[in-house]
């Protein structure tokens, strides 16, 4: 009996010192990411110093050179791990202006891979693309076009987001508007279905009658800002307008006042251009082939300098790295990051390192990704994983209560939640989280539009963020087998059935090169 009450009093000591190391261990995580949080810097030096991260531009490359040589600096082993390639291109200076029936400078971008304007720009009307009884009389209309900047977005009746007419307006004038923007925009989709193009066949059919641009307006619905996607023309340039330029192009045009600008946007193709991942790890010290990794897209949309969209998914995991190289150099597991190339088009940076490395696949414990915004991680779901609920809720009792007090988890959660890199690694069975934000109004202000850039930034939201991530890796290394990975059966989220999801496929490995 003595023997049995020694053994288990031992076994108590044991575990109480393991607990009281786990203790120091996550207050030097929360002393560091407090007083040494260098979130603040990295966002400069990313977003200010290299700018937006178009895959395949200079600035994409510049950027995974400075985060690899960010990590060497503390001690990290880093690198630049191709992937594929894509199609290469430089943005340059936008500059429009109107020049009749007055002078104004006007507010817009040109599209990622837009063609350029000639040397100097190029005058021309601006006209609205008209309505047509049918395709037949669009092809009619085509020369018409010819040295004309055509405008192809349906005009916004307010430039208001919703939330000012909710606080101020009036119940009549609140309802009136919804049925205003409702007419509105099924006037103009029927006006694009006449043409008989697709969206993206239409800037090309436009350009081939010999029109001197595209003109879009894709307002967010927040105040100044737009959404900045992909041009689809191929010799002529296409601008994105503010909703304020834009409107006001489009009545003059539409009242007979034939406004004229001169669009001056330069840009040049740089042929395919090798693609990249950064990886850059801390080796266990006791099984260094098993792995618990951090994952962020690095490439971004450059209407911005993609701040949330993922700039701060990208200093997150640099400074949780930061982090636990200095409070946790020998961790018993390696500890991997991943900064995707090429997330917006497709998963391709995450989905190739899946396929380059398909031995790792197994031997990953967990992975934690974040993606959408600045805010604080408010929800965790278990992707499917049966038993997550378990190790996902033991470490997350290890986060200080006011970091974790308004987070909300679900278990275990569906497969195909959320469309961002760990996908590509849920695929693979790999027990892979999102770490989801708050919204920070992050559709309608930053979400891929112009002004997703630094001063977005909520530096104490990312700084509790590291605070929980670095627990968490910290928590998933120290856990002494790996965790179950027995998974519910798939759920198609585009049918809510079951299935496989995502598909198994490679990346495109030659993306945007037609």
């Amino acid at each position: 009996m003595k023997k049995i009450y020694l053994y288990g009093l031992s076994l108590m000591l044991l575990f109480a010192t393991k607990v009281q190391a786990q203790n120091e261990v996550i207050d030097k995580i929360i002393k560091e990411a407090t007083e040494n949080s260098q979130l603040e810097v990295l966002a400069h030096e990313i977003m200010d110093g290299v700018g937006p991260r178009l895959v395949g531009s200079p600035q994409m490359q510049k950027a995974h050179d400075f985060a690899v040589s960010t990590y060497q600096s503390w001690g990290i082993p880093a690198r630049n791990e191709k992937w594929g390639e894509w199609r290469g291109w430089e943005r340059g200076i936008t500059h429009i202006d109107m020049v009749a029936p007055w002078t104004r400078s006007l507010a817009g971008t040109q599209l990622a891979w837009s063609p350029a304007s000639p040397a100097g720009g190029a005058s021309g009307e601006v006209v609205i693309l008209p309505e047509f009884a049918n395709a037949e009389a669009f092809q009619k209309w085509l020369p018409s076009a010819k040295g004309k900047y055509v405008m192809i977005s349906a005009p916004q009746v307010t430039g208001r987001p919703d939330y000012n007419w909710q606080e101020f307006g009036t119940p009549e004038s609140i309802e009136k508007i919804k049925e205003e923007k409702t007419k509105v925009t099924e006037a103009w989709n029927k006006r694009l279905e006449a043409t008989g193009q697709d969206r993206r066949a239409l800037p090309l059919a436009l350009e081939n009658a010999g029109a001197l641009g595209i003109i879009t307006s894709y307002w967010s619905n927040g105040f100044g800002a737009n959404k900045i996607f992909s041009a689809s023309t191929k010799k002529v340039p296409t601008v994105d307008l503010s909703l304020e330029d834009y409107g006001l192009l489009f009545r003059l045009a539409e009242s007979g006042k034939k406004p004229q600008i001169n669009l001056n946007a330069q840009s040049k193709e740089t042929g395919a251009q090798p693609t990249f991942n950064t990886i850059a790890e801390i080796k266990g010290s006791e099984k260094p082939d098993e792995y618990v990794m951090l994952s962020a897209h690095f490439d971004s949309w450059d209407g911005g300098t993609g701040a949330t969209d993922n700039g701060t998914g990208t200093i997150l995991m640099m400074e949780v790295m930061r982090i636990l190289k200095e409070v946790y150099p020998n961790p018993k597991r390696t500890i991997l990051v991943g900064h995707w190339g090429s997330e917006e088009q497709g998963l391709n940076g995450s989905r190739g390192f899946v396929e380059d490395h398909p031995e790792m696949m197994g031997k990953i414990q967990a992975l934690f990704n974040q993606d959408n915004g600045t805010g604080r991680i408010a929800n965790i779901s278990g992707m499917g994983y049966v038993n997550s609920y378990d190790y996902i809720g033991r470490w997350l009792n290890k986060v200080p209560r006011e970091i974790t007090k308004d987070l909300k988890t679900e278990f275990p959660g569906n497969p195909g939640t959320g469309g961002t890199d760990h996908v590509s690694f849920v695929a693979a069975g790999v027990p892979a989280f999102n770490l989801s934000a708050l919204n920070w109004s992050y559709f309608n202000y930053t979400w891929h539009t112009n002004l997703d850039t630094y001063d977005k930034i909520v530096f104490d939201d990312v700084r509790n963020n590291a605070i929980l991530t670095a627990i968490l890796v910290y928590m998933a290394c120290e856990e002494p087998e790996m965790v179950s990975r027995e998974q519910r059966i798939p759920i198609n989220p585009r049918t809510g059935e079951p299935g496989e999801w995502p598909a198994k496929r490679s990346p495109n490995r030659k993306g945007g090169m037609d």
